[in-house]
């Protein structure tokens, strides 16, 4: 006969074991943290976000984290991650569309890392991209312009076809003013200044009085001459009140830092699932800016009612029925 305080250890043991299996999987994962961004963190714009988000996880997490600029080719972003993977880095942001593919083929070689991208497709069991739903921001952006155009004629200056908040712009202008006529213009870069300039001076000559700058390459020199002539643009990426609030009616704004952060805390909790994730207002990684005196406080109040129904139903004003 089989002793039965010993047959009960075992059960307990088994029994144990069972439900340790059903526990979530252990926290505290994030070890450090490495960036790539394919330009330099002092840009003032997409890059310099970047490196606000990394310096965010590393004050929450008390972590030690990395940087590497100028990183814009795949021979570059091997040698990058093999560097941050002897530093002890288990989770690396490359600040843009074009790690994607690098990172598809990296990735293998790195089963401990997780690797992060913008806008682009994840392949990898440890590549995760992250896309801003942007076409509610450019909706309500495309509002304000809507609402604020004297001419009826408004316009955006996009760096490609494929980016959301350009035909959101679009909806969100001709809702707001029936009588509104839209152009549209791409410069094909996210830098291509010169592009930006000749298109702006082209919408000018047809009479377009508010325009938004789609570029953050390119949104700081075009607000400057709209704000020379003495008309409006809707603020591209950041906030950008601080151009003049006269001449930027309000901005759509993406917090990469926030999601920086909220991306990490995923990771740390063993959540953060591979492919391709979407993110917008009801995350908090996307806002409307400070709005102009020029617009009507009333008006600026609607425009608040709609955002907050759109946070909770996820339904733009268009959509309703």
């Amino acid at each position: 006969m089989r002793n039965p305080i010993g047959l009960l250890i075992m059960i307990t043991i088994v029994m144990f074991s069972l439900s340790a299996c059903g526990q979530p999987a252990s926290t505290d994962k994030l070890q450090s943290v490495g960036l790539l961004v394919p330009d330099s963190i002092n840009d003032q714009v997409w890059g310099t976000k970047g490196y606000k988000g990394l310096l965010k996880i590393q004050s929450k997490f008390d972590i030690d984290v990395f940087y590497q600029e100028s990183i814009n080719n795949e021979a570059a972003a091997e040698q990058a991650v093999k560097e941050f993977h002897e530093k002890g880095v288990n989770l690396i942001f490359g600040h843009g569309e074009e790690y994607a593919g690098y990172f598809n083929k990296i990735s293998r070689e790195y089963p401990d890392i997780h690797f992060i991208c913008f806008n682009g497709d994840a392949r990898g069991e440890n590549v995760t991209s992250l896309n801003f739903k942007a076409n509610a921001m450019g909706f309500f952006g495309g509002m304000v312009a809507g609402e604020m155009t004297k001419t009826n004629k408004v316009g955006v200056i996009a760096a490609f076809e494929w980016q959301p908040e350009v035909n959101g712009f679009y909806e969100g202008a001709a809702f707001q003013n029936p009588d509104v006529e839209v152009e549209i213009r791409y410069t094909n870069n996210w830098d291509n200044v010169h592009s930006a300039l000749r298109y702006l001076e082209e919408m000018l000559e047809d009479g377009v009085d508010v325009v938004y700058p789609a570029g953050d390459g390119y949104n700081v020199p075009v607000t400057e001459v709209l704000k020379e002539h003495g008309l409006y643009s809707i603020g591209f990426i950041s906030d950008q009140s601080d151009l003049g609030e006269v001449t930027v009616l309000t901005s759509t704004v993406q917090h990469v830092d926030v999601l920086y952060e909220l991306v990490a805390r995923r990771y740390n909790n063993g959540e953060l699932e591979s492919g391709e994730l979407y993110f917008d207002f009801q995350d908090d990684v996307i806002s409307m800016g400070k709005f102009s005196p020029e617009v009507d406080p009333l008006f600026v109040q609607e425009m608040n009612t709609l955002i907050n129904t759109y946070k909770k139903t996820g339904i733009l004003p268009n959509q309703r029925k």
